[in-house]
């Protein structure tokens, strides 16, 4: 289980295609990690499965690079990192669990003095029920609030520190992030609608 606050960015050292995925090492500011450690990279929990000085190799499986947009990954790219939550850490920002619920486009990006307004497009029908303004979603892993709900998507607001710190600063209109709605949201509405079943 992770936060949505960044730790910090990492960059994709190499990119190996495997006959099951991609294995890609990550450079990275982290003191040592463990073998086995849960990371949140770019809005996805992966397993640490090397390391070395300043970096961790990971193995993406087919179906996270069929959800996610990592099979668009290259050299040089920078993603979020965010290690798991512990008992007793501070919890800045939701539950997030890491894992995608579809990739999602840029369809606005508007400087509003520090600030940019993102407006992101194309939610599919299923997960539009968990966009609620002023609720919360995770983009690359980042822990954002729902500023407006649009027609088929939503706005956000990012600030300087988070333009700083992430690499959702850099997003340019048409290009595309992880998205996960919110946890808590899906499981609740899950829930009802197995209890409307069972009463019809």
């Amino acid at each position: 289980m992770f936060t949505g606050i960044v730790d910090h960015q990492g960059t994709v050292e190499s990119l190996e295609k495997t006959a099951s995925g991609l294995r890609l090492w990550i450079s990275c500011q982290f003191g040592p990690l463990d073998d086995g450690e849960s990371l949140c990279t770019d809005g996805v929990c992966l397993t640490v499965a090397d390391t070395r000085d300043g970096a961790f190799q990971v193995d993406v499986s087919p179906e996270t690079c069929d959800r996610s947009r990592f099979a668009k990954l290259r050299v040089g790219d920078r993603v979020n990192l965010e290690r798991s939550l512990r008992v007793g850490d501070r919890m800045g920002g939701h539950y997030v669990t890491g894992h995608v619920d579809q990739v999602l486009r840029v369809v606005r990006r508007e400087a509003a003095g520090e600030y940019f307004l993102f407006g992101f497009g194309g939610v599919h029908a299923a997960h539009r029920l968990h966009l609620v303004e002023k609720g919360s979603v995770t983009l690359n892993g980042v822990s954002l609030t729902v500023n407006a709900v649009t027609a088929d998507g939503f706005e956000v607001m990012l600030i300087p520190h988070t333009l700083q710190r992430t690499n959702l600063g850099v997003l340019e209109v048409g290009e595309e992030v992880n998205a996960e709605f919110d946890w808590m949201s899906k499981v609740i509405s899950q829930q009802v609608q197995h209890l409307m079943e069972q009463r019809t």
